[in-house]
């Protein structure tokens, strides 16, 4: 059974691919709106990344300030990825355009995609007990890779890269310069940037 199909009781070990997104320019300009109107808003972006996760066949683990974080596994899980970051750029766009028209929030979403292994399972005490957790070092990559995106841009590694490959799945990606971590090696990075950068990252 898939990792993220099961009931999360019993932790175990998994190759997953990790979606990290976030809204740029969001934050900033919600300190300047009332609190129903930044609620309102980040409800309608959550919503909409939840949805093109869900219609992907992945699952959205965590929601953190404005900030989610999804996961995705079994056949072709590096294709429904990023073909659930496509749908979610994509949608973004007509959504910030109402945001901007109404209430002058100008912003974009970022993300970043790695894949490896991590450990799946539920949190058994505290508060969190009964969460759903994924941790280990995609996830951690995964993050850096989403700080490394400009805003509006998707940023992968070589590795959901080079999956996409063997999927013959086609995105327009270009190589970046690849991420340097310490204690370990370099990881090769592809992007799919934005034709012009905007104005905030």
């Amino acid at each position: 059974m898939s990792a993220l199909k099961s009931d999360f009781s019993v932790p175990v070990r998994a190759p997953l691919v990790i979606l990290f997104v976030e809204t740029r320019g969001f934050t900033r300009i919600s300190e300047m709106l009332e609190p129903a109107v930044v609620i309102a808003r980040l409800s309608e972006f959550f919503a909409l990344v939840t949805e093109a996760v869900e219609r992907n066949e992945g699952i959205v683990v965590d929601i953190l300030n404005d900030n989610l974080i999804a996961a995705f596994d079994g056949e072709g899980d590096s294709m429904r990825a990023v073909q659930a970051a496509q749908d979610i750029q994509r949608k973004f766009t007509a959504l910030e355009e109402s945001w901007s028209l109404e209430y002058g929030i100008r912003a974009a979403t970022s993300m970043g995609l790695h894949s490896g292994t991590a450990v799946v399972g539920l949190a058994s005490g505290g508060k969190s007990a009964g969460q759903r957790h994924i941790v280990g070092d995609a996830v951690s990559v995964a993050e850096r890779l989403l700080h490394r995106a400009r805003a509006g841009e998707i940023v992968m590694s070589k590795t959901v890269y080079d999956a996409l490959s063997l999927s013959q799945f086609e995105v327009e990606a270009e190589e970046l310069p690849p991420l340097e971590v310490p204690r370990r090696e370099s990881i090769p990075l592809w992007g799919l940037p934005l034709d012009t950068r905007l104005d905030f990252t």
